[in-house]
């Protein structure tokens, strides 16, 4: 019988690594090796989830947890101020990667793909792990096709620091692959508002809503002479995610180099 795959988690006294440390802790397939977090004390990271001791405790140096915990895998959802410098440090402990943070530089991801290459593991970061997410990003990448006139209208909370989010990014990535730059609307139009049309990306157009009570939702929204079609998706809680990074965690174990996007990682 294969071994449990050894995982740590930064920020597990977030609300999205609370989650995180609950999966893990539910999979017989993973093990809990470390909990790390800069704002938490010494508790039992079983006990933080609400659950029943697991015999971790949380700690708040990431880099003494993974030298003493051997871990196979990093999953990390803190900020990103410090995802750049937790994932670098996990691949020079050869420690894999599975990020969940975004606001990464193109650059920024081929420096850490070099890295993970230089000691042949993987890693994974992904603006999104919601299965049902990334269908909308394919149906709407595939619909391009047939639609290129579109906009992207995405929903976060108010507390949400990044704009436009790292999901409607990859989606209009995943867009631009299949569809070629098109500028879209009139060509006379005049903002008179600043900003009042969103940002541009490849021709199209980018609306962020920030609000509090809202939790994360997507549309992509395609126009052609009388008709449109809008392809939607919504998360309701943080739980949505969980299959995602398990089946992240498993895989990435396979790959070598950096991956940017879950959508690599399912068939």
């Amino acid at each position: 019988m294969m071994e449990p795959i050894k995982v740590a988690v930064a920020g597990a006294s977030g609300r999205m690594g609370r989650e995180v440390v609950k999966m893990v802790l539910s999979d017989p397939k993973l093990k809990l090796v470390a909990a790390v977090d800069r704002s938490s004390g010494p508790v039992d990271a079983g006990t933080l989830v609400g659950q029943a001791p697991c015999g971790i405790k949380m700690s708040n140096d990431l880099e003494m947890a993974l030298i003493e915990s051997k871990a196979d895998v990093l999953v990390d959802f803190t900020a990103p101020q410090s995802a750049v410098a937790n994932t670098s440090l996990a691949i020079r402990h050869g420690v894999r990667p599975v990020i969940g943070t975004t606001g990464f530089t193109p650059q920024e991801i081929k420096d850490l793909d070099s890295e993970c290459q230089a000691k042949n593991i993987g890693g994974l970061i992904a603006p999104n792990f919601s299965i049902g997410a990334i269908l909308m990003m394919k149906f709407a990448a595939q619909a391009a096709k047939y639609y290129p006139h579109l906009e992207i209208i995405e929903y976060h909370g108010d507390q949400k620091l990044d704009a436009p989010s790292g999901t409607s990014v990859k989606t209009a990535e995943m867009i631009s692959e299949i569809r070629e730059e098109i500028r879209q609307g009139n060509p006379n139009e005049e903002e008179k508002l600043e900003g009042a049309r969103g940002a541009y990306y490849n021709g199209f157009r980018i609306h962020s809503v920030r609000l509090p009570g809202v939790f994360a939702q997507q549309e992509v929204i395609m126009g052609a002479h009388g008709e449109s079609l809008k392809i939607r998706h919504d998360s309701y809680e943080r739980s949505a995610y969980m299959p995602g990074v398990n089946t992240a965690i498993h895989k990435v174990m396979t790959y070598s180099g950096m991956v940017y996007g879950f959508e690599h990682f399912i068939d």
